[in-house]
């Protein structure tokens, strides 16, 4: 296990009915003038937005309205946004709505106080010190941006998929009502499963020794996402299956799961360039990406590929034939991505060989100057061509 500082300053607030305690919330952070920044209509038609502007609105607090936000969240978008709050003089803002909804409004919160272009943080080129605190009403576990240091956005201009990673951007506060997910389709439910399951699988995977009790955790994590899945698809009012899917997202990428080891994070950076490309749900393109990664890394770490099948999916180990476990358990992963719906080639997606170059010239670098990707194996544009053909 390595040294760590841990930190989550987000405050859940979980449970039923819980969007009636937004606005006096809001208040109790010192805000007064919100901007309410959300998708496209689910929210009008589930009750949502009624709920959040009653609260809003009964505290006492004046709103202004953005909506819009896209799965992978545009630049554009953010700009407006930007201008809208300096404009009135916003002071707060909420997102209600899955994870695009709130990195795009962390990223109008770092934007805001900032006299240069908001893309620069997601470029590297600088980092934000100030910004305007966030609270999110999530409607769709998936990203785990409700209690993450993390927004991910899209520009247009070059197609081009950047993280922004930083304590500051962490919400104030979440709202987490699981209720408000049952009218979530079939699709975005098993996208969102799909995206949660591999923010576990991204931290699970890596060279640090001695991390039993974070395994534990992110095998604990794993296999309740896994086991509750069919249960919401099948049954979406099941408010306890709902309930435990919410919080595993949400556990699944508040950091806790990252202590004392280093993920690995290949498989997100080459799905960022995916959807950059033709805008495919996050969680569609990872469960595509993710077993073709582990076919080509495998072997690197077998002991630890070995622990996943059977820990995680019941794997039956052959102690004469460790790598038909390991492709079991890898053949395991694939199958349950396909059983709640998920696509399981970069052909079912509209991505072809002739892309495979453009995308991996494109994957962020962890390394500019070695030009790799990834802890458990650096991969090199070569290795992400090649994975990209077991993907195909």
């Amino acid at each position: 296990m390595i040294d760590f500082d841990f930190r989550n300053p987000t405050r859940i607030i979980f449970g039923r009915g819980v969007i009636e305690r937004l606005g006096p919330t809001v208040v109790e952070y010192g805000g007064a003038k919100v901007l309410l920044h959300y998708g496209g209509g689910s929210i009008k038609s589930n009750g949502v937005y009624d709920a959040v502007k009653r609260s809003l609105e009964g505290a006492g607090l004046e709103v202004i309205e953005l909506g819009g936000v896209r799965p992978n969240p545009r630049l554009s978008l953010i700009q407006e946004g930007i201008k809208i709050c300096r404009d009135n003089g916003i002071d707060f803002i909420v997102a209600a709505g899955g994870g695009s909804v709130i990195d795009s409004a962390k990223a109008i919160g770092v934007g805001v106080p900032y006299s240069g272009n908001v893309w620069d943080f997601y470029m590297d080129r600088e980092i934000p010190v100030e910004t305007l605190p966030v609270a999110t009403v999530l409607t769709m576990p998936a990203a785990g941006s409700e209690a993450s240091f993390s927004s991910v956005v899209t520009n247009d201009d070059g197609a081009l998929k950047r993280p922004l990673d930083i304590e500051l951007i962490y919400p104030a506060f979440s709202i987490l009502d699981p209720e408000t997910t049952y009218s979530l389709p079939p699709y975005n439910t098993a996208c969102g499963i799909s995206d949660m399951l591999v923010h576990v699988i991204e931290r699970y995977f890596t060279r640090v020794p001695d991390v039993d009790l974070t395994d534990r955790l992110c095998e604990a994590t794993m296999r309740t996402i896994i086991s509750n899945a069919p249960i919401v698809l099948a049954e979406p009012k099941n408010y306890a299956a709902r309930s435990e899917i919410m919080w595993a997202g949400c556990v699944a990428h508040n950091n806790l799961l990252n202590t004392g080891r280093i993920g690995d994070w290949g498989s997100h950076m080459i799905e960022h360039e995916l959807s950059a490309i033709n805008d495919v749900a996050h969680g569609a393109g990872l469960a595509v990406i993710v077993p073709a990664w582990m076919k080509y890394v495998c072997k690197h770490d077998p002991e630890r590929f070995l622990q996943f099948a059977v820990r995680v999916f019941g794997v039956e180990q052959s102690f004469h034939d460790p790598e038909r476990t390991i492709m079991r358990g890898i053949d395991a992963l694939g199958g349950f991505f396909r059983s709640i719906g998920m696509p399981s080639t970069l052909a079912e997606i509209g991505i072809g060989e002739e892309s495979f170059q453009a995308i991996a010239d494109k994957v962020k670098k962890i390394d500019p100057e070695k030009r790799i990707v990834g802890n458990l194996v650096p991969l090199t544009n070569a290795d992400i061509v090649e994975i990209l053909k077991i993907a195909k």
